[in-house]
């Protein structure tokens, strides 16, 4: 790594393959937890069914989207075969997707259960769509529905497996409840109901929903961090977070979803719509304390956002470390805890 924070090159870093999870721990309070207290710099090596023995007086806040099965399989009305990975909603029927395979304005899909889709819109990644199932357009409950019989669970593209039956539990944090993710919020995956219950009883705890976009896997092109176009993701937050926000007291993030959601209404006010907010070490967090998180793919955003609490220097420190205990990073991998 270099050590320009503005340095793209900066936030590269070589991770053996091996140590990309392709499935989470279990139980999950078995899974590695590496803290780091910034005051002191001190790296610490444990397991996650130990974080309540380090964390501060704080409250927490979580994120309570749900992944829905947003990856299907099917056919141009040519006969090729597609891959479609829904983003998501735009409003007035349409929706922003990911499709493998060549497609153009006009172009229809085909999917199970009478599902289809016209291609509306060719953008510079994304493809603007609307649904029909028989022929109707269709709205987004109804069509969460319909993928909740046909999709597939979207696991990231870095897990080299096809998705399984096991995999729409553990893709899924345990207090899930309003669809609309296409990737899940990885640090709440770790928690055990056994878990909650013994943080509710030492922390008040709230939600902000925010539905992870495909962009979350997206990496950073410029070579000046400060050029890129983040991108949006839909989001509200419960009066309760709001109140958390609001107060004096310290804040525990759980994911980096929830760092961006509880920063953005900090500076802005606006508790729901569009957040697009890039943190990195030049824009750090102003009201967020504590972060707990995953191990991401270099040269992303979401290891910029690492970076904005700990500093570029101590990314390069942490990850060093973790790469060398073995710890396993990405979606269903080990976690971090910043102090």
């Amino acid at each position: 790594m270099k050590n320009n924070i503005f340095d793209l090159d900066s936030y590269d870093y070589e991770l053996p393959s091996s140590l990309i999870a392709s499935s989470p721990a279990n139980p999950k309070e078995s899974a590695n937890l590496l803290v780091y207290e910034r005051s002191s710099n001190k790296i610490t090596h444990t397991k996650f069914g130990n974080l309540m023995e380090f964390l501060p007086d704080c409250d927490i806040i979580f994120n309570d989207t749900k992944v829905i099965k947003a990856r299907i399989y099917g056919k141009k009305s040519s006969g090729g075969a597609v891959e479609l990975l829904l983003n998501q909603p735009l409003g007035q029927g349409k929706f922003s997707t990911l499709i493998k395979g060549r497609v153009k304005a006009g172009t229809i899909l085909e999917f199970d259960n009478r599902l289809s889709c016209e291609v509306i819109e060719l953008l510079d990644e994304y493809r603007i769509v609307k649904f029909y199932q028989n022929n109707r357009l269709v709205d987004t409950t109804c069509l969460y529905q319909i993928l909740n019989t046909i999709g597939h669970v979207p696991l990231p593209p870095y897990i080299k497996r096809e998705d399984q039956k096991s995999d729409e539990i553990w893709y899924q944090s345990i207090f899930a409840k309003n669809d609309g993710a296409v990737a899940a919020p990885t640090a709440s995956l770790h928690f055990s109901p056994q878990m909650i219950q013994n943080l509710k009883s030492k922390h008040n705890i709230s939600y902000i929903t925010l539905h992870v976009g495909a962009g979350t896997f997206k990496g950073v092109e410029v070579s000046d961090i400060r050029e890129h176009k983040m991108h949006s993701e839909i989001y509200t937050i419960s009066d309760e977070a709001i109140n958390t926000i609001n107060s004096n007291k310290p804040i525990l993030g759980v994911g980096t979803t929830v760092t961006r959601c509880i920063e953005y209404f900090y500076r802005t006010g606006v508790k729901d719509g569009l957040c697009d907010l890039f943190l990195h070490p030049a824009n750090p967090p102003q009201r967020q304390n504590y972060l707990l998180t995953n191990f991401h793919l270099p040269k992303s955003t979401l290891i910029m956002l690492v970076a904005s609490f700990v500093g570029l220097e101590n990314v390069k420190q942490i990850y060093k470390q973790a790469i060398e205990k073995n710890y396993k990073f990405y979606s269903y991998g080990d976690a971090m805890l910043v102090i």
